[in-house]
């Protein structure tokens, strides 16, 4: 047809030419459009050719059929076909199963025989920190969710104050502007003052067309990554140079035979105001440097750092379920299958970004950020922990597990926490408030390392379910996994709360461990007699009682005798 129209004359030539010209422009500089369409037949390669042959030769011998007969029965095997690849890939889950199980066959797994410690304890949990950060703003502005990265040697949480989605011109014509970075430590955020850092980025998450991080990060693809790359997280930390940028988390796909997504580095985008080239470049070719996996180690600032995208972490994860073997997450089995638990009333769902020191174990991992993630057994009233899970935060290709079911510990999970806290204190109006984001706490105390989740407990909106809050010094609880005892803490003073376990587990612990006295304040009965003799020679000079006693008695003889 398209011949046909050419031959005609020099007017219909030159129409196609144009229209031609226009959609090439229009295929080249709207890849950010389409590209959502070229990475679903990359996810699902193999389903659709195995789809593809399926209909062309079902098809073409329908067609050479001369029976009505025949041609029923063909057309009753492609239903048959698609209804049991529909049933079984999609309503049982088996084609996310065969990816997972891919994701576990590639997983570089290190079982390790001793739990790490954590540091840098975080107070605030992700949702407390979102809500606080959302009453520091005005009505044109949003706040991105936060994101606890590391700014030097401190864990911030960081999120952008950018133009609010509500209203179209913002995300138009305004930049962000501002970002917040507040202490992950402390229990006071605050979220005004130096924590407000005016910096300017003319691309960001809520920003509209090219100037959308999403839109310039896949426009930046060459054309293999276009098919093979996906933008995620969003990320705001400083540079080597001390420049704040934004940095987005690439997943990449992986794999012919069900594909599975893993870690693809990430584009930096740089601050500042862009001009008029900017804008040319941001249209053509996007924005963005991208740093692959394997150059990630040539840029200090990315190490040891939270860019992993928790899609892919929380995959890894759950791969474990396949430790022993292909067949044991299937419904007959289920001997060592497990779960991630999933937290009620619209919680941070694991992983926990947590701060962990392997210095103390055999194992040659960094002492960083990591994604963590507590198993437990598949069945619903299973809150058992099966395993520890730790995943390098900044994307390096291994995965830690800690094998707790084995070793026949006995520690309560994650899941079996809010109970237990609810239960210690049943004064508390739990309707209105709940125990969130039990994150690990493992210290040294008394002779052993030993293992808590440290939960806040946070009010709930009544009128938005998502909505969390917390006061400046929140109610903060350990809760031992192994002797599931709650013990509350008072969190302005940190340098107290493992002593404070001790108080309250020290002699449960002494009874079933037969271990000794810890935290014990030695001081000899001479040491502090002699301090209080020290302390009243600086106030009273030394006398000599029976030279007094003496002296009294001569001046009341004399006294009589002057008196005779």
């Amino acid at each position: 047809m398209i011949k046909n129209y050419w031959n005609k004359g020099k007017k219909q030539k030159t129409i196609i030419i144009i229209v031609s010209i226009i959609l090439l422009i229009a295929l080249f500089v709207l890849r950010d459009d389409y590209q959502p369409a070229l990475l679903f037949i990359r996810k699902y390669i193999f389903v659709i050719l195995l789809s593809t042959l399926v209909l062309f030769f079902g098809l073409r011998k329908f067609r050479k059929s001369a029976s009505t007969g025949g041609r029923l029965g063909i057309l009753a095997l492609l239903l048959i076909f698609f209804g049991l690849l529909y049933v079984v890939g999609w309503h049982f889950k088996m084609y996310d199963y065969m990816k997972t199980y891919n994701v576990f066959n590639h997983l570089n797994k290190v079982e390790i025989n001793e739990l790490p410690l954590t540091q840098n304890e975080r107070i605030q949990p992700l949702r407390n920190i979102f809500s606080m950060a959302n009453e520091s703003v005005g009505e044109t502005k949003d706040v991105s969710l936060p994101h606890l990265v590391r700014i030097g040697n401190e864990n911030k949480w960081t999120m952008a104050i950018q133009p609010t989605e509500k209203y179209m011109w913002q995300g138009m014509t305004d930049n962000t502007e501002e970002v917040f970075a507040v202490s992950s430590t402390t229990p006071f955020p605050r979220f005004s003052s130096k924590n407000r850092i005016p910096v300017t980025f003319s691309i960001g998450e809520s920003l509209k067309f090219s100037r959308n991080t999403y839109n310039a990060v896949v426009q930046r693809f060459n054309i293999f990554q276009l098919f093979t790359m996906e933008p995620s997280d969003t990320y705001y930390m400083k540079n080597d140079s001390g420049q704040w940028v934004e940095v987005v988390s690439l997943i990449k796909w992986k794999g012919f035979l069900f594909p599975y997504p893993t870690f693809g580095g990430v584009m930096v985008i740089d601050n500042g105001e862009h001009d008029f080239n900017d804008y040319i470049e941001r249209i053509l070719i996007g924005k963005g440097t991208y740093v692959s996996p394997e150059e990630m180690k040539n840029h200090p600032y990315l190490m040891r750092q939270n860019t992993l995208a928790e899609k892919v972490s929380r995959l890894q994860a759950e791969s474990l379920k396949f430790l022993g073997g292909f067949s044991d997450p299937l419904p007959w089995n289920m001997e060592t299958a497990v779960k991630i638990p999933t937290m009620p009333k619209d919680q941070n769902q694991q992983p926990y970004v947590t701060d962990f020191v392997f210095s103390q174990t055999d194992v040659d991992a960094y002492s960083g950020l990591y994604h963590w993630f507590g198993l437990e057994p598949v069945g619903d009233e299973r809150t058992s922990l099966s395993f520890s899970v730790f995943v390098p935060a900044d994307g390096t290709d291994k995965l830690y597990y800690y094998n707790h079911a084995a070793k026949k510990q006995g520690y309560a999970g994650v899941s079996a926490m809010p109970l237990k806290v609810k239960e210690s204190r049943k004064e508390y109006d739990w309707s209105a408030n709940t125990p969130v984001e039990f994150r690990p706490y493992i210290k040294n105390i008394a002779g052993k390392k030993r293992m808590f989740f440290m939960g806040t407990v946070s009010a709930i909106s009544d009128r938005n379910a998502q909505q969390f809050d917390g006061s400046a010094t929140p109610d903060l609880v350990l809760v031992d996994s192994e002797y599931r005892d709650v013990v509350w803490i008072d969190v302005k003073h940190p340098s107290q709360w493992d002593k404070t376990v001790y108080d309250q587990l020290n002699e449960a612990w002494r009874a079933s461990e037969g271990i000794g006295y810890y935290f014990v304040e030695e001081k000899k009965e001479i040491d502090f007699g002699e301090a209080v003799k020290d302390s009243i020679n600086q106030v009273v000079p030394d006398t000599d009682v029976k030279a007094e006693l003496l002296e009294k008695l001569q001046k009341q003889i004399d006294s009589l005798k002057a008196a005779k």
